[in-house]
């Protein structure tokens, strides 16, 4: 086999190479749309949790044990519009460091597969003022 022959192979093959990625494009390439390969479907959404356990269960990842919340209120979960996770509401009655009633505090919680990933205290341009709760 001289040289010229494996040149002829090497550019046959090449080209070979480069004409099987021309197989499928990219959903947004400029290709005509039996060429795009389609976007994945979103993954399906979870089903609602039971704020109302997961709150009971889980009170440490919403208030600081030593606040000694009671009279614990959670609202309904909604879907968080940042993801595929929930958000609700959770009210309690707590207590400051030094055992001193500070009143209601309001959090909102994400959760994320049956888990409460985040929580934040709520301000006046929260949805959470506005929500009906149930107690846990």
């Amino acid at each position: 086999m001289g040289w010229h022959q494996v040149v002829r192979l090497c550019l046959a093959g090449g080209a070979a190479l480069a004409l099987s990625a021309c197989g499928f494009a990219d959903s947004r390439a400029p290709v005509p749309g039996f060429m795009r390969l389609k976007d994945a479907d979103p993954p399906p959404p979870e089903p609602p949790p039971n704020v109302k356990q997961l709150v009971h269960d889980k009170m440490d990842s919403v208030f600081v044990s030593t606040s000694n919340p009671h009279d614990v209120r959670v609202s309904r979960p909604l879907h968080d519009p940042r993801g595929p996770g929930w958000t609700a509401c959770v009210k309690a009655e707590v207590n400051s460091a030094n055992g001193q009633p500070i009143g209601t505090q309001t959090y909102r919680i994400f959760i994320s597969e049956s888990e409460i990933v985040d929580r934040r205290r709520v301000d006046a341009d929260d949805n959470c003022l506005s929500e009906n709760y149930e107690p846990i």
